[in-house]
């Protein structure tokens, strides 16, 4: 079996630079069992022989402040775990030298082989620091080994390492006296040969990785001793720092110089309390404008080249069911999922190289005050204006957000923000209930679209706000980073993060979507009536009647078959549970079939109304609609009904793709489902209220 090998150490450190540079494409992305924590993992072959490499998340130390964090202890801890390591590589910075062999004693502590490497020498040489490797060589009892991750020096010879033994030592922390006894219960109670891995479990205090006996004594234990497990951290924290305080004055020696260098010359600019937040908003908008307008380009070719495919399948396959299901049901399933795609890989790709140029720490500093009093993070600005343009690159972006329940927040209120496809149907319902009057210089329809977008962005700040008080977390939230040095981003890092997360929404999210729209995309193409099995001969009676051309004859069979189908009368149906809100069964089958995606909603009004939305323009579909009456001659489409249906629309979970991505981000249904039933309900209700005021 090949040995594992865990790369562990500080944020920025380089360590998941130099993780891609020693696999490159082998890597794959998986979750530790029970977590939404991700692991990556590769498989690599070093003259002949094979190891399994692990890049585990960053840390400070192994007392976790967030559950990536909480992840490293729990599997150095436990030689049962699926994960557990063979040999441990701890990666530090000359920058921050000190807190890097901190993890490392503690590292060597728990009885791991161990080595340790510097990295990023070649950015410590750039700045003129001098690194006197003899010292650190006398501590580690090693020959230290330098690497510069991008761009590969000394990496050879750390491979060359991974194949002779690592040491393992003696216990170096010295247990203070008064917990001796606590300890020594400890590793009793849990078969420990270890003092420094009971003191672990004294000092950290949780029940994640304890089974529930064992964390009922733990507490006993405590309470019997007095003993409060901060204390405990933050004992060991000092006895440490006292021990490699001249360790690191020896080893790093830095040039003195009054003058700011260029990484401070930048802050003074991009942390600037005015001009810093008008280049990040610059930023943004011009991110924003290029998933708008770069992607159009690229996803109007994908929806046309499924429509092709589609087309010719139809005609080459013929009627049989099959054909209507691989035609209409398969291909359409998996052109919803790839059409996504170039939305969010020229997101990930601006959130890369923000992330690698170092400039996404400033931005969480710049607005983490701003977002803190919602249960938010500094982070989570990136997702939720991404929402503007899809929620489902939003969602994703929010991997960025170590704290988990800030992480799990930003999650459920980022598809409050107006996304683009509620475009189409804003676009629509203005235009059939908004008048085009004046109000000053300003534009009522416009205004109008602009108070959707507000009330988007205050729902969700809203919903934050009553969600920081509802979720609970074991870490508190404390906005503690280290500020990165500005870099060029490395091509190879972009290249494969985009790489691992569109293929995680493709083949994790995609095979929801594409099961469920198949199942919808059957229940408006299949119905068991009289009239659906009859429906060409009614509708072929009604054209002669009407004298309609084969065009509008076909626009009437289908809108006859959906309203017969199963979608159908699952339409009428639910439709009292809508009509409060003003709807009739028809735009029931809208909002319903919508759920797969909002801008359904106009395409299935157009089908069922017999619009042509291929053959006849806008203009001619809102006519239509407006000329929509109800039995007692009310039209259908009243301001107070297009208001409901355009608040309803602002707030409503109507779409597939994003509670598949949920799902699939938070590794669990019941936060989509609390997020839809959350979502849904308010929109219920504000559409109702709105309904009620207008009407």
């Amino acid at each position: 079996m090949a040995p594992k090998i865990a790369l562990i150490g500080n944020p920025n450190v380089g360590k998941s630079t130099l993780f891609n540079y020693i696999t490159g494409l082998k890597q794959r992305v998986g979750n530790y069992p029970g977590t939404t924590v991700e692991k990556r993992i590769a498989k690599i072959k070093v003259k002949g022989k094979d190891f399994t490499i692990y890049d585990f998340p960053g840390t400070y130390s192994l007392y976790p402040k967030s559950a990536d964090e909480e992840i490293v202890f729990d599997v150095l801890s436990q030689p049962q775990h699926p994960d557990f390591p063979d040999k441990v590589v701890v990666i530090g910075s000359p920058s921050n030298l000190k807190r890097s062999l901190v993890l490392y004693q503690q590292v060597r502590d728990m009885g791991l082989p161990v080595i340790f490497v510097l990295n990023m020498v070649d950015q410590a040489a750039a700045k003129n620091i001098k690194i006197q490797e003899k010292e650190i060589e006398l501590f580690t009892g090693e020959k230290l080994i330098q690497t510069a991750a991008r761009s590969g020096k000394g990496v050879d010879e750390l491979l060359a390492r991974f194949s002779r033994d690592f040491p393992v030592f003696q216990e170096n922390y010295e247990i203070p006296a008064n917990y001796a006894p606590a300890v020594q219960e400890i590793k009793e109670k849990l078969n420990l040969t270890r003092d420094y891995i009971a003191w672990q479990i004294l000092a950290q205090g949780r029940n994640s990785f304890l089974a529930v006996q064992d964390f009922n004594f733990l507490k006993t234990l405590q309470e019997k001793h007095k003993i409060i497990s901060a204390r405990l951290q933050v004992k060991e924290t000092i006895d440490r720092n006292e021990l490699l305080d001249p360790i690191v004055n020896k080893s790093i020696i830095s040039p003195k110089s009054d003058k700011p260098d260029l990484n401070e010359k930048l802050d003074q600019i991009f942390t600037h309390p005015v001009l810093g937040y008008i280049i990040f908003f610059g930023i943004l908008i011009l991110a924003f404008q290029a998933i708008y307008s770069w992607a159009e380009l690229p996803m109007n070719y994908i929806d046309g080249l499924f429509a092709f495919f589609q087309n010719e399948i139809g005609t080459l396959l013929g009627d049989s069911p099959l054909a209507q299901l691989i035609s209409n049901g398969l291909i359409p399933g998996i052109g919803g999922v790839v059409i996504f795609i170039p939305q969010i890989f020229i997101l990930i790709l601006f959130l890369l190289i923000l992330e690698e140029s170092g400039y996404m720490s400033r931005v969480v500093f710049l607005m983490d005050k701003w977002m803190k009093p919602f249960g938010l993070s500094g982070k989570s600005v990136v997702p939720l204006m991404s929402g503007a343009a899809c929620a489902i690159p939003g969602i994703m972006a929010a991997r960025n957000i170590e704290n988990t329940k800030e992480r799990l927040i930003t999650i459920l209120v980022t598809p409050f923000m107006t996304c683009s496809a509620r475009l189409p149907i804003y676009a629509i319902l203005i235009a059939l209930v908004i008048p085009k009057t004046k109000i000053g210089f300003f534009n009522l329809q416009g205004l109008v679209l602009m108070g959707l977008y507000l009330i988007g962005i205050i729902a969700a700040l809203l919903f934050a706000f009553v969600l920081k008080k509802r979720i609970s977390s074991p870490y508190k939230s404390y906005l503690v980073m280290e500020m990165p040095d500005y870099k060029i981003p490395h091509w190879k890092n972009i290249l494969l993060g985009l790489i691992e997360k569109v293929s995680a929404f493709v083949f994790g999210a995609g095979k929801i979507i594409l099961s469920v729209s198949i199942l919808l995309w059957a229940m408006g193409s299949w119905g068991f009536s009289e009239t659906y099995q009859n429906a060409e001969q009614i509708v072929e009676v009604q054209a002669t009647q009407n004298a309609w051309n084969e065009t509008e004859k076909e626009h009437h069979l289908e809108s006859l078959k959906l309203e017969h189908s199963l979608l159908g009368n699952i339409g009428h149906f639910i439709e009292p549970f809508f009509k409060p809100l003003g709807y009739d069964w028809k735009i029931s089958i809208g909002v319903l079939s919508s759920f797969t995606a909002r801008e359904v909603f106009v395409g299935t009004m157009a089908t069922i109304y017999s619009l042509g939305s291929e053959t006849e323009d806008e203009n001619t579909i809102i006519q239509r609609m407006k000329a929509e009456k109800r039995p007692d001659g009310t039209p259908v489409f009243s301001l107070a009904t297009g208001v409901s249906l355009m608040v309803f629309y602002a707030f409503a979970m109507q779409c597939l793709s994003t509670l598949a991505i949920v799902q699939r981000e938070t590794r669990t249904w019941k936060w989509p489902l609390i997020q839809f039933v959350m979502m849904s309900s308010f929109a219920y209700l504000m559409a109702y209220l709105s309904y009620q005021f207008f009407s």
